[in-house]
């Protein structure tokens, strides 16, 4: 559990039944990263971090994605959010985050609390949310926000013509601390802030009765420049909420033939011989999953173009299992997995068409390549960066490896080293 600041003595619940609405604020005109929140961050577009977690947080009422940009409407709604389209006039660079919030006011007159929430925080979790919460319907709190303890020496700023020296603005120089022995200090994260409507409405996101909950380094990750991307994506994998599901250890996998480990083109050759592409990475990524017992399977639909014959010679090659010619995915997958002994949380699935999309929202994980049908990508629960058959099955196993080490290895978070986050 993370650190939160206790009052003085708690206030009875002064709401009755408050209606608490996330807000995610999600313009179109990113200038550091263009469309920076739904940029595809560890599988799943940025904001679908932050509104996972509140989906699943359950003191909330509602979850809101206010944007003006349609495509960024299209993802909010596909990861399951309700989206108020914002002005022009709380669009522009200039337009602050608090008057988008009071306009969405206005229009939801049945908000009392809002709880805004930041799209390049996704490590938030949604026990982060309900206890933030409860400081605020419990504790009798106006406004609570997020921050995170940091252990940087701070100094002023000194310009060369200026002829002065810095001076040491939270550090005696004589009596220099170690950093264990400093407690830090405590510092805004920019994860959330959430605040009772009649604070905001008179022009503040903090004020009333003001609380801080202190979040741990780890969780507390904030995307402003593409040199944070790699960063941010590796602390996602580690830290990040991926659902109520606990990660499972995947003892079987099921890869579409066309579209996923190959591209879903068939070229011919002068003579007429058919001929499909296959990426190395992709093989060896079949061997990097049989090697920590995962089986893979292959699977093609009745409709598949690849020939039987060419079909199974990439199987031969791949080292897995042939499917071929499936007329009904479904039926067929649990076939299998009845022979196994089975259930769907030990199944992994990688697909790309319609007969794909009831395996992908069954799957304990599924993972689509990009550009597949918009149905296929709703199903999923990871989106490929790489394309078919250029390495999104290589990308699609990794993942699925990271999550078996999730699952296997408990993680011992003393050991992890807050104090260089």
């Amino acid at each position: 559990m993370e650190n939160n600041m206790k009052p003085a003595a708690s206030a009875s619940k002064v709401m009755g039944n408050p209606h608490k609405a996330a807000l995610i604020l999600a313009r179109g005109g990113s200038k550091g990263i263009p469309l920076k929140n739904i940029k595809v961050l560890a599988g799943a577009p940025l904001l679908a971090w932050v509104v996972r977690a509140a989906l699943d947080s359950e003191p909330l009422d509602s979850v809101w994605v206010s944007t003006d940009h349609d495509e960024i409407e299209r993802v909010a709604k596909q990861w399951g959010a309700q989206v108020i389209r914002r002005s022009p006039e709380v669009s522009r660079d200039s337009s602050s985050s608090l008057d988008t919030i009071q306009e969405f006011l206005k229009r939801r007159p049945e908000v009392d609390i809002v709880c805004h929430i930041q799209a390049t925080s996704p490590c938030l979790h949604p026990y982060h949310i309900k206890e933030a919460l409860q400081m605020i319907t419990d504790d009798g709190y106006d406004s609570v926000f997020a921050v995170v303890r940091r252990h940087q020496f701070r100094w002023s700023e000194v310009k060369k013509e200026e002829g002065k020296y810095p001076i040491a603005l939270n550090l005696n120089t004589a009596k220099r601390p170690r950093r264990q022995d400093w407690p830090g200090e405590i510092c805004e994260n920019g994860s959330f802030y959430f605040t009772k409507r009649e604070i905001l409405e008179k022009g503040l996101q903090q004020g009333g009765r003001i609380a801080y909950y202190e979040m741990l380094p780890e969780h507390s990750v904030d995307i402003d420049v593409d040199i944070d991307w790699p960063i941010a994506e590796e602390r996602v994998l580690r830290f990040g909420y991926f659902g109520r599901e606990k990660p499972g250890e995947f003892r079987l996998l099921l890869c579409s033939l066309s579209g996923c480990l190959t591209d879903g083109q068939i070229y011919y050759s002068v003579p007429g011989q058919q001929l499909v592409s296959i990426n190395a990475r992709d093989l060896t990524a079949i061997r990097m999953l049989q090697n920590e017992n995962t089986e893979v399977i292959l699977m093609s639909s009745s409709d598949d173009p690849v020939p039987k014959a060419l079909a199974e010679k990439i199987a031969q090659d791949a080292g897995c299992t042939l499917v071929y010619g499936v007329e009904r995915k479904q039926p067929e997958v649990e076939h299998l997995m009845k022979g196994r002994g089975l259930q769907w949380k030990d199944v992994a699935y990688l697909g790309t068409d319609m007969q794909d999309v009831d395996c992908l929202a069954r799957a304990g994980l599924s993972g689509v390549p990009p550009h597949a049908p918009a149905a296929a990508v709703i199903a999923a629960k990871y989106t490929c960066c790489n394309p078919a058959g250029r390495g999104a099955l290589r990308e699609f196993a990794e993942h699925i490896l990271l999550l078996k080490k999730m699952a296997t290895s408990k993680r011992d978070e003393d050991c992890i080293d807050r104090m260089h986050f």
